[in-house]
């Protein structure tokens, strides 16, 4: 299966992936994977478009004792540890992209390869920026393609490390306890399980929706000018 294929098959339904590799990795060995997918999501820049939102939410549900019926008893995600490895996910991949950005941040953007950021995502960054300074890095934990380049657009000098370490840590915690929380508390509702790709889908949706309000507002101006 290609990559694309993969990412598409995840969004859909992250439960059965979630499952398989519970099976094949354990109750232990399970959390790498699920590590790897946020800290590349918030820290690559190349890779904005990884499913953080659909995937903490899922795993929110898994971490509710009894929820998936495939699975042996006791081999589900415990909610501690979910919380622990996704807040070390979020916040290492942050501060990752941050220093990339520090160091290869001007060559990367000249070099024109990171097609995902575009003139008009990065104009929208630098005005979060002039208009809400650090809480930039807490607002766009919860808007995808922005959250992975907001940190990279604070490393090429929009902010000290200091002040992007305190913010950083704020929206992470925030970001992936709203969402595995939610999963975790919900997901044993019935509505929700017989509905769980659409209700995953739906998040995306949502999560997606100011990205794309941005870009039609910035097409329309430009056609204007």
């Amino acid at each position: 299966m290609g990559f694309i294929e993969f990412i598409i098959s995840f969004l859909k339904d992250p439960r059965t992936y979630i499952a398989a590799w519970i099976i094949a990795l354990g109750p232990v060995l399970v959390y790498c994977p699920l590590f790897l997918v946020v800290f590349i999501e918030t820290g690559v820049v190349f890779f904005p478009f990884l499913p953080g939102d659909s995937l903490l939410f899922a795993c929110g549900v898994f971490s509710h004792p009894g929820m998936y019926d495939g699975l042996p008893d006791g081999e589900g995600l415990n909610l501690i540890a979910s919380l622990l490895v996704f807040y070390a996910a979020a916040i290492l991949g942050n501060t990752s992209n941050y220093w990339i950005a520090r160091f290869f941040g001007a060559r990367i953007i000249d070099s024109g390869k990171v097609k995902a950021l575009t003139p008009e995502r990065m104009r929208k960054l630098d005005e979060f920026f002039e208009k809400w300074g650090g809480l930039t890095i807490v607002i766009t934990r919860f808007m995808p393609f922005f959250r992975t380049f907001a940190p990279f657009i604070a490393g090429t000098g929009h902010m000290n490390f200091g002040k992007f370490t305190l913010f950083n840590a704020i929206g992470g915690i925030s970001w992936v306890s709203l969402f595995v929380l939610v999963g975790y508390f919900f997901g044993s509702v019935p509505f929700v399980q017989e509905h769980f790709s659409t209700i995953v889908l739906a998040i995306i949706l949502v999560s997606v929706l100011p990205a794309i309000i941005g870009a039609v507002k910035g097409a329309l101006a430009s056609r204007k000018k």
